[in-house]
């Protein structure tokens, strides 16, 4: 089975006077605008590391609550949140590590066996697999 799902940009001008428009198919996003400042000065908007970020820390999280659940382990709520680090090499710009931080509340969980689930989600979901990134995590069980 084979399941795809389309986003797109479009990007007019140069680099940093020229505005770009960010979509997706289900239209969550809809020419969400995005720019040079949003992207390299903390202005604010939306930027592609943002997007990296939020698709890592929902596709980590599914993941976790899936390898949970096949441990016998129940999670009531799982938040995580992806820090995506963006630096400038000799080479130009490159997204360099992703830091995982994620709190799951899962009352009972054996913390061994739950640290073991995260370890398994970190390098198991999709999102994971296709960065070329050096990706941390620091997950903790919360009553």
């Amino acid at each position: 089975m084979t399941i795809k799902r389309t986003g797109s940009a479009e990007w007019q001008g140069s680099l940093q006077e020229g505005q770009g428009k960010v979509s997706t198919a289900s239209g969550v996003l809809s020419d969400t605008p995005y720019n040079f400042g949003q992207r390299f000065e903390n202005a604010p908007g939306t930027n592609p590391e943002e997007l990296i970020g939020a698709a890592h820390a929902s596709c980590f999280s599914m993941a976790l609550s899936l390898i949970m659940g096949e441990a016998g382990l129940t999670p009531e709520r799982i938040a995580t949140q992806a820090e995506v680090s963006l630096e400038k090499g000799d080479e130009g710009f490159s997204i360099t590590a992703i830091h995982l931080t994620t709190r799951v509340t899962s009352p009972g969980a054996d913390p061994a066996a739950f640290e073991e689930c995260a370890e398994k989600a970190k390098g198991g979901c999709p999102v994971s697999q296709v960065l070329n990134a050096k990706i941390t995590l620091d997950a903790a069980l919360e009553d």
